[in-house]
């Protein structure tokens, strides 16, 4: 019987955590993900959980703790933001690179300078390369969910890589929403024992990791990973698949919202989507087919089934919460510009950046985009490709 209770998205994540009661959470506390092992401490604390809570000097120490931990056979998790996030960088890759299932909750935050605490999507796309797996989240259920799945997507044999759960912060964070919990019970079921296929703890199967590795194999394994993100798209539609018997909540690798008709569409990530979604039911109030495309996965990026879904409209904007720095458009747009090549060809595709910073974006901002698509569709000609929502110029 699923329990219904209002929590903020930190406090459904710290939730979730409690339910798969892992071995190690290594944390440091950043703004806006602080209280997602504060939560969790509680529980610690609490005798609610079996978790070893390591309280550490930094954020890169966390996640060396995280790797120290998972390398040993722990099942492991801690959560972070912006320039935090942005201290782990090394890290990151490390563990990655290493293979060890590692779950973080990613709560997303500009990064400095000048100094912002608010939303945007820079730090988690700035490590999007980085050989984690990403899912991107619009709402606390979303949050929680994705949190749980996770588990069994990074510790899967096929897999056997680290996930970030993306979402934004205090937007999504702190908001109090409505919000159907699962019994501990079927969580710990769901999840199951972790099982490490190689542990240093296992002297009866000795093991090396992250030893020196000299051009003679460096490449191979390098290799490997990019199967294991190959791998990881069909072992996260099973995961989803499987979530949806025990929760009634049947997820994809992206969301179509009114998209099968319509001529125009906007690509768009976390807790913006539900502001595009409330634009397009009013512009389909008024004759308009308007449809939206919500990114869940961004890595591995689903590039073949995106471009077939948007390959019947006619315009598309691509919208980016974070700024490349490129000069060819934001992280979000170059990759589904790229996967329509070949595929959607015919499909004009427009990049907008908004949000940075926390910048505000309403309904009218997102209905001025339409009205934009709406321009090109009927001429068929790109005016600006590349494009600035709400800002002063």
């Amino acid at each position: 019987m699923a329990i219904r209770e209002r929590l903020s998205g930190n406090e459904a994540v710290a939730y979730a955590m409690r339910q798969i009661d892992p071995d190690v959470v290594a944390a440091y506390p950043i703004t806006p993900s602080t209280e997602i092992p504060q939560y969790f401490s509680q529980f610690v604390a609490n005798g609610q959980v079996h978790t070893e809570f390591v309280a550490v000097e930094s954020e890169h120490s966390a996640m060396s703790a995280c790797i120290g931990a998972e390398a040993a056979g722990a099942r492991t998790m801690t959560a972070t933001s912006s320039q935090g996030f942005a201290l782990m960088w090394e890290m990151l890759y490390i563990a990655a690179s290493m293979r060890l299932p590692i779950v973080m909750a990613t709560v997303n935050r500009a990064l400095s300078a000048p100094i912002n605490i608010h939303n945007d999507h820079s730090d988690a796309m700035g490590a999007r390369d980085s050989g984690w797996i990403q899912i991107y989240n619009e709402s606390n259920q979303e949050a929680y969910d994705s949190l749980i799945m996770a588990v069994r997507i990074a510790e899967h044999s096929d897999v056997q890589l680290p996930v970030m759960i993306c979402y934004d912060g205090f937007i999504t964070s702190h908001s109090v929403e409505n919000i159907m919990l699962l019994e501990d019970d079927v969580v710990k079921n769901f999840v199951g024992e972790y099982k490490p296929q190689f542990s240093l703890l296992d002297k009866e199967h000795p093991v090396s990791m992250g030893m020196f590795d000299l051009p003679a194999y460096y490449f191979e394994h390098k290799r490997q990973q990019v199967e294991a993100m190959k791998n990881a798209k069909k072992v996260i539609s099973q995961v989803q698949d499987e979530f949806a018997k025990i929760s009634g909540r049947q997820y994809g690798l992206f969301e179509e919202y009114k998209l099968e008709d319509a001529d125009i569409a906007l690509v768009i990530a976390n807790s913006t989507a539900g502001t595009a979604k409330e634009t397009v039911d009013m512009l389909r109030e008024k004759g308009v087919k308007a449809g939206l495309l919500k990114i869940r996965l961004f890595r591995p990026f689903p590039s073949e089934e995106i471009a077939r879904a948007l390959s019947h409209v006619k315009a598309v904007a691509v919208m980016d919460k974070a700024e490349s720095f490129s000069a060819a458009g934001g992280p979000l747009f170059t990759d589904v510009r790229s996967a329509m090549y070949g595929i959607a060809d015919g499909v004009k595709v427009i990049n907008y950046v908004y949000g940075l910073g926390g910048r505000d974006v309403d309904v009218h901002a997102i209905e001025h985009v339409y009205n934009h698509l709406q321009k090109i569709a009927a001429s068929g000609q790109i005016d600006n490709l590349y494009n600035y929502l709400g800002i002063r110029e």
